[in-house]
């Protein structure tokens, strides 16, 4: 089963960018995606510009809205998502408490739904 892995963290818990702290959580990310390629369960994951690059849309009464920024006012922020192929949720979790962002922030483990009529 695939889950989706979603990164959440608010800007003034993260180590800030250029420090030793910085380089070691983005070590210790290059060290969790090797492994989980290693282990065969990584299928992808990327880590997301800030969200003052974000534009959001939405449509009501036919009319198209667009709007800078994230949708939802909140206090963290996606930063980043892994998605793994692992056997259930159990081991989803194990992989989630893993993620360096787990010592700072939020890692929301969702699975993905899987539309193929052939798997139902």
């Amino acid at each position: 089963m695939q889950y989706m892995f979603l990164l959440y963290s608010t800007p003034e818990a993260e180590p800030v960018y250029g420090t030793p702290e910085f380089q070691a959580m983005m070590a210790d990310f290059a060290a969790f995606s090797a492994k989980a390629q290693a282990e065969g369960v990584l299928r992808g994951g990327e880590g997301l510009q800030g969200v003052d690059t974000a534009t959001s849309i939405r449509v009501r009464g036919g009319k198209v809205e667009t709007m800078d920024g994230p949708f939802a006012e909140t206090r963290e922020h996606l930063g980043g998502y892994y998605v793994l192929d692992v056997p259930d949720l159990d081991t989803a979790l194990r992989y989630a408490a893993q993620i360096p962002v787990a010592a700072f922030g939020t890692v929301e483990v969702r699975p993905l739904l899987d539309y193929d009529p052939a798997d139902a």
